[in-house]
């Protein structure tokens, strides 16, 4: 490559009222670490964005925070809460929802099913009827199994259904692989709305360009370490030099 991204060797910004804050996380996967004194903060009804190459540790701080990943050391907390040492089932009764990227819908079910078979684990889930409000798609489809469902509309599935279930925080896991262009704007009106409903979203995005129109701030990773915060007006002025670097 002719030009790669500045790396500063810098600390996060303090956020003011972070909902999740993550400091000096480590993780291994066997003998090899993968995360090597990751910190960050994202203020609650922020959506933050974890941009890197694959490989940088990108997923493997979601699973930490989402306690999926047990070879672990450092802080998680949830609102003031230390949840380092908490189960996911505990986790996520305190608010905390991810997706994964595999989406997780259940094919032989309905979306009503799949949006109702899991249990209700926290104050702030959503009824029923407002995510329908807010998905009047999913309302459409309500009938329908999910393997009938578009990649967008599976993607649409699993966010709704993590907050019916009491979610947020949310955690995903690169949203927009594998769609076009078309379902991937109708996956950042998804985000929006999650915003707009007060809840705070840090997810993964490989698309700077769509990362800039989501959300409020981004951290770069890069060898399992968080090397730069940036604001949108950052990402745009340096845009080709973030695809040089992430090899897009």
């Amino acid at each position: 490559m002719s030009r790669c991204v500045t790396i500063l060797a810098s600390s996060p910004p303090t956020w003011e009222s972070p909902l999740l804050n993550v400091a000096d996380i480590t993780a291994r996967y066997g003998e090899a670490q993968v995360l090597q004194g990751v910190s960050l903060e994202v203020a609650k009804g922020q959506v933050v964005t974890l941009v890197g190459r694959n490989g940088a540790g990108k997923t493997t701080l979601l699973r930490s925070v989402m306690g999926l990943h047990r070879s672990m050391t450092g802080r998680v907390e949830l609102d003031g809460t230390n949840i380092s040492r908490m189960a996911p089932h505990k986790r996520c009764r305190l608010g905390l929802g991810y997706v994964p990227d595999d989406r997780g819908v259940y094919a032989s079910l309905s979306v009503e099913e799949n949006l109702t078979l899991p249990p209700k684990v926290g104050p702030d889930a959503w009824p029923l009827e407002k995510v329908y409000e807010a998905f009047p798609v999913l309302a459409e489809r309500r009938r329908q199994a999910g393997t009938h469902l578009s990649g967008g509309e599976q993607q649409m599935l699993s966010i709704a259904r993590v907050l019916r279930m009491g979610a947020r925080m949310l955690l995903a896991d690169e949203p927009t692989e594998g769609l076009s262009p078309l379902l991937v704007r109708q996956i950042g009106e998804i985000i929006r709305t999650v915003k707009a409903h007060g809840v705070t979203v840090l997810l993964i995005e490989q698309n700077v360009h769509f990362a800039s129109t989501v959300a409020d701030r981004h951290y770069l990773m890069a060898q399992g370490r968080v090397v730069e915060s940036l604001d949108n007006s950052e990402v745009e002025q340096r845009e080709h030099e973030l695809l040089e670097y992430l090899g897009i």
